[in-house]
């Protein structure tokens, strides 16, 4: 079990490696009034990045984790610290911050500790994977950051959300992390999860939580109706032909009707500004492959 939990604690470098950096066609718009501020911010997670970047704070970002790959702009500005499951101490000092942001997530403990002792301000928030979290989420990043016009961003998100159609038959999805060797399915309480859900359709697989290796005996107990992706994990896996070569496939209703689907992956794991936009990108997709 322990190695399941490592694998996925890895799999949240996905949350957005420097690959997946496609842009959207709607973006988040920042906010015009930004307080000014003498802040240099380290922020060691993806969600969290888009908040304060959305924010209109992206200048003062000095360091980002592997998961922050948005905005683009930011590769050329921001160093990058590595993902916070190995990360150290030394990379965050030698950017000289005055504050750090982090959520709860899979922060290695020992970097944590270090980093409190260090003396730097520090902010680390719960986050949670639901429109409401996410909305508290923005709320809390910046009241961080000294900005207290958010609500911009919490409005954008249910304006989107209001675009996401009904599906009359709910379809069963079926998310897969594909990376080298490695393939895991999504259980319940994951972000794939829940952004499925919010989309209109069902996730596949709830009767584990976080993830799981992926077995031809489980991917067929599932029998998915549409298999899902992160765009760079299924062409690393050879596209929709090697997606429909992988265990179990081929006898699922996604693998006999070809039903797959693909997304960038900050988009669909950052849960911040821009969970409306990822829901409707989902919805659509999801209706066009009910089709």
């Amino acid at each position: 079990m322990k190695k399941f939990i490592l694998a996925a604690s890895v799999l949240m470098a996905v949350y957005s490696c420097k690959k997946e950096g496609a842009k959207t066609e709607t973006q988040t718009e920042t906010i015009a009034e930004v307080p000014k501020s003498s802040n240099k911010i380290v922020t060691l997670n993806g969600g969290i990045t888009e908040i304060v970047a959305a924010l209109g704070h992206e200048k003062e970002i000095v360091g980002t984790d592997v998961t922050s790959t948005y905005p683009e702009s930011l590769k050329a500005t921001a160093k990058d610290l590595g993902h916070v499951r190995s990360m150290t101490i030394e990379p965050i000092m030698a950017v000289s911050p005055t504050l750090i942001l982090a959520s709860d997530k899979d922060i290695n403990p020992e970097l944590m500790g270090k980093i409190k002792s260090s003396g730097i301000k520090t902010e680390v928030f719960k986050q949670e994977f639901t429109v409401d979290g996410t909305k508290k989420l923005i709320a809390d990043v910046a009241k961080a950051v000294g900005n207290t016009d958010y609500q911009k961003l919490n409005d954008k998100i249910d304006a989107d959300l209001k675009q996401v159609q009904p599906i009359p038959k709910k379809p069963k999805v079926l998310f897969i992390y594909a990376r080298g060797n490695m393939l895991m399915v999504s259980g319940k309480n994951t972000p794939m999860a829940s952004l499925i859900e919010i989309a209109g359709g069902e996730n596949a697989v709830n009767d584990f939580e976080d993830f799981k290796p992926l077995t031809p005996e489980a991917v067929v107990k599932a029998n998915p109706d549409v298999l899902f992706f992160f765009t760079s994990g299924l062409q690393g896996a050879g596209g929709n032909e090697g997606a429909l070569k992988m265990p179990g496939v081929a006898q699922t209703n996604a693998g006999k009707n070809k039903k797959i689907i693909a997304m960038d992956g900050g988009l669909v794991s950052g849960f911040g500004p821009r969970l409306g936009e990822a829901a409707v990108e989902l919805n659509k997709l999801l209706i066009e492959n009910a089709k």
